[in-house]
């Protein structure tokens, strides 16, 4: 196990600096000047040269390349070319915010969408199975944005259950709960449709496995064989499917924060895109290349707990 996990953070090293060489070249080869997006175009050519030469893109690229990529090793990314504050601050506030949006939808998603599976799949062509499936396709049709306005209106607006907007302090963790509670629920209800269908296709195929008839002719309660035998060897392209939706869920939560007001990693990113801030910019895209690393790593090690066979390979 340790030497896998050791293999597995090796492998990583590369493909980080892979990504954040491109992330580095896209901020560069971008249209428009980053010193005369900052100042405007009435701004002098001295006034021009000068912030050029304070923001460092009047060295070589190589250089350039150089001190980035030393700026990452000591944890620094930079200042905003627009508030001149710390860029590594905004990202640390806006973050947790992020991740805990993620990783709400994506328990939400498993609470429902892998009972919905496993109950569709035993139930294959039966009301439950039709209604299973309806849902599922009622989910996959709804975009995030307009889902997130419906419960709104309804949880917020009508019953006055929930807040519409905002997001309060961790410090506070009963009212962030309760600020977190619609978001949370827009995208866990998306991905729950993803996960029902994936279950349900996958138990569906090893239901009809020899070893799991087997299982059930040594006389195995069918509890001990859905749960040890089908349940544990359907989870496997699960456990993919959730990795995937955990890295897209990280980017796209930008719709769900825009309509509910929230501070999230996505939000700054549109802002930092609308206002030309190329330092933020870019920073942010290097967080998002290592969550998705740390993702992918983490699939890993789950998919070694789920398969032992995996563990030997």
């Amino acid at each position: 196990m340790l030497r896998h996990i050791v293999r597995r953070l090796l492998l990583a090293i590369p493909t980080l600096l892979a990504v954040f060489t491109i992330i580095f070249l896209l901020v560069r080869v971008a249209p428009g000047d980053p010193a005369v997006a900052v100042l405007g175009d009435r701004a002098s050519a001295e006034t021009v040269a000068a912030l050029r030469e304070k923001m460092g893109i009047n060295e070589p690229l190589w250089k350039q390349y150089v001190d980035f990529l030393g700026g990452l090793a000591q944890g620094d990314l930079g200042r905003s070319l627009i508030s001149q504050k710390p860029v590594g601050e905004q990202i640390l506030f806006v973050l947790p915010y992020t991740l805990e949006l993620t990783f709400a939808a994506i328990v939400i998603g498993l609470a429902l969408g892998v009972p919905t599976g496993v109950i569709t799949a035993l139930r294959r062509n039966k009301p439950v199975d039709y209604l299973g499936r309806i849902f599922s396709l009622v989910g996959l049709s709804f975009p995030a944005f307009y889902l997130g306005i419906l419960l709104m209106f309804f949880l917020a607006v009508k019953l006055n259950v929930f807040p519409a907007v905002g997001a309060a302090d961790f410090s506070q963790p009963l009212k962030n709960l309760h600020y977190l509670v619609l978001p949370a629920l827009t995208l866990g209800l998306i991905e729950t449709a993803y996960i029902a269908r994936m279950t349900r296709s996958v138990m569906l195929s090893v239901l009809a496995d020899d070893y799991v008839r087997t299982a059930r002719a040594k006389g195995l309660k069918e509890s001990s064989v859905l749960i040890g035998h089908a349940l544990r060897a359907a989870m496997i392209p699960v456990v993919s499917l959730i990795g995937i939706f955990a890295i897209s869920l990280i980017g796209s939560s930008v719709l769900v924060e825009e309509v509910f007001a929230r501070p999230g990693l996505g939000k700054l990113m549109v802002g930092a895109t609308k206002q030309k801030d190329y330092t933020t910019l870019q920073s942010i895209m290097v967080v998002y290349a290592l969550i998705i690393v740390i993702i992918n790593l983490l699939t890993d090690l789950v998919y070694t707990f789920i398969d032992p066979r995996l563990r030997y390979d």
